[in-house]
């Protein structure tokens, strides 16, 4: 199999709580300490990734008006190499660590960037490629005070 490089995808859809676990919470679905994030994905990129082997998973329908959503789990691990992830807003890019990253799960995003390193499994003779997070960048939703109040430094 060729060595697959890294996958920037820009303007994605990172689904809102539940599907954000960027504190690395415990619940039904996850594992103490285990941070990700889950980003919809267009059919025809969906299928592209399911060809070469990615997690791609299906959100069913909850009514029959709604088409049923492909979307894939994005694992945000800094045991080998940090992500690099910043928050943008009108005072500009700010880079953020693990003892941040958990603001991610509550913050009103309008607009991501993300790249995605694919770490290829082989478990039991089964195969496949899991998503991690190499860089995300994410546009924050900034309310009228947010304004106001930018140009104060904040008190220590």
């Amino acid at each position: 199999m060729a060595e697959m490089q890294p996958l920037t995808m820009e303007n994605i859809n990172i689904l809102p709580r539940p599907f954000r676990n960027f504190a690395g919470r415990e619940d039904t679905y996850n594992r103490p300490g285990d941070r990700n994030f889950v980003i919809a994905l267009p059919v025809d990129v969906a299928n592209a990734m399911r060809a070469d082997g990615w997690n791609v998973k299906t959100l069913r329908a909850r009514d029959e008006d709604t088409p049923p959503q492909d979307y894939i789990e994005i694992s945000v691990s800094y045991k080998v190499r940090p992500p690099k992830i910043f928050i943008i807003t009108s005072r500009g890019r700010t880079a953020i660590d693990e003892d941040q990253v958990a603001m991610l799960d509550w913050a009103e995003i309008i607009n991501a960037d993300v790249v995605v390193n694919p770490y290829h499994w082989d478990i039991n003779g089964r195969t496949g490629i899991k998503a991690y997070l190499g860089a995300l960048y994410v546009t924050i939703h900034e309310g009228p005070l947010d304004s106001k109040y930018a140009d104060i430094p904040l008190a220590n």
